[in-house]
């Protein structure tokens, strides 16, 4: 049932989060820094991939130990480190390997997916604690 919870409370938060900077923010920042790359409509099951693999990663690496530890903190600095290393991974090899990828496309996607784990990460340690 705690895994679940903590599925659940990071899926949730994550998906909310990411909708809102994808839908309000993100569009028009790659459209404008990177015209012509984007689909006119997102690839779902990539997309349904990718949100499953980083939630269960999310709460393996940084939620689980933050919740051993007892401590808000961890699961703070460690999905903030957990996000800068992912989403780096993600804009400097684009930035490596694509035409149109631009630097600052890599750097506010770094601080976006520094955020926006961190914040998960603390949103799901919080949720757990509430619920258990």
């Amino acid at each position: 049932m705690e895994l679940l919870i903590k599925l659940l409370a990071a899926g949730g938060i994550m998906g909310v989060m990411d909708f809102m900077w994808l839908r309000f923010a993100a569009r028009k920042l790659y459209e404008s820094e990177m015209p012509g790359m984007l689909l006119d409509k997102p690839n779902v099951a990539a997309a349904a991939a990718f949100y499953v693999i980083y939630v269960v990663g999310v709460v393996y690496f940084v939620v689980t130990p933050a919740l051993e530890k007892n401590s808000w903190t961890y699961a703070l600095g460690s999905g903030a480190l957990l996000g800068l290393f992912a989403y780096a991974t993600y804009g400097l090899t684009n930035l490596a390997v694509f035409k149109g990828f631009t630097p600052k496309a890599v750097l506010i996607d770094l601080g976006w997916g520094t955020v926006l784990t961190a914040t998960v990460s603390v949103g799901a340690f919080f949720a757990v604690k509430a619920f258990m």
